[in-house]
């Protein structure tokens, strides 16, 4: 069970005008909270991490969809961290974790789902199988619909990301009926701060980032390859054009980016 957080709350400020429409307050969390948070988060992790390399070893224990509804919930879960010292820093540790672990594991999954083991397999019998091992061309067949679906799908995890990082970046808190972050108001009755963003962990996000996309690359234009091979009813090697998704891919992460060029 997921421990809980306590949810901002708003909080009525005098303004200049410059400040955001609806700013938040919020106080840090106890040990105890904090203990509950990091344990929680840890073993959710490994989950995902076991179902990927599962999945990789041929073992379908996720499809693409699964892993992108999985750790969309992940993050969601962690930009509830409250941007108080001394969970500023928990929130960014857990935020580069799932960045750099999604943009690792994404482009290791077909957009077509795996080949199902025949249920007489035992596990042992799935690692040696040549038909378990065979490789993409004996993927089952998909329509267009359900690789476009799953594709919208991914671009639309990266760009929670993105945004994601953009509000953590400047220290807001994240507002869930919003989807966005908000500028942060802290407690004047208790002693308590919110710590920028280390150089160190701003120059490891550039880097998961920018070492991503030539990787991203790649695995698009194989599975451009790929679909025209596996969709059924109709090749369709031009269908990332057709759905006009690719600009997409090219302005991923440009709000952290261009935040951090400013910086």
């Amino acid at each position: 069970m997921a421990p809980e957080i306590p949810r901002p709350l708003e909080h009525p400020i005098e303004t200049n005008g410059s400040a955001p429409k609806k700013p938040l307050r919020t106080r840090p969390l106890t040990s105890v909270q904090e203990r509950r948070l990091t344990t929680y988060l840890d073993e959710k992790i490994l989950e995902l991490t076991r179902g990927y390399k599962k999945h990789h070893n041929r073992r379908p224990q996720l499809k693409l969809h699964a892993y992108l509804s999985a750790a969309r919930h992940l993050l969601s879960f962690i930009l509830q961290i409250p941007p108080v010292d001394p969970s500023t820093s928990l929130r960014t540790t857990y935020m580069l974790r799932i960045t750099g672990d999604v943009l690792a594991a994404v482009c290791r999954y077909p957009l077509t789902a795996p080949p199902t083991a025949p249920e007489d397999h035992t596990e042992d019998a799935m690692d040696t199988s040549p038909d378990w091992t065979a490789s993409n061309a004996n993927r089952p067949a998909a329509t267009e619909a359900d690789l476009r679906s799953t594709l919208t799908e991914l671009i639309d995890l990266l760009d929670d990301l993105d945004q994601a990082w953009f509000a953590v970046l400047q220290r807001q808190i994240w507002d869930p009926d919003e989807g966005a972050g908000v500028y942060l108001v802290l407690d004047a009755t208790i002693a308590c701060k919110s710590t920028p963003v280390t150089q160190t962990d701003i120059a490891r996000l550039r880097s998961i980032i920018v070492g991503s996309e030539e990787v991203l690359d790649v695995w698009l234009e194989e599975e451009r390859v790929s679909m025209s091979r596996n969709v059924s009813g109709r090749r369709c090697g031009n269908a990332f054009d057709r759905w006009g998704l690719l600009g997409d891919f090219d302005e991923l992460f440009h709000r952290a980016l261009d935040f951090l060029d400013r910086g």
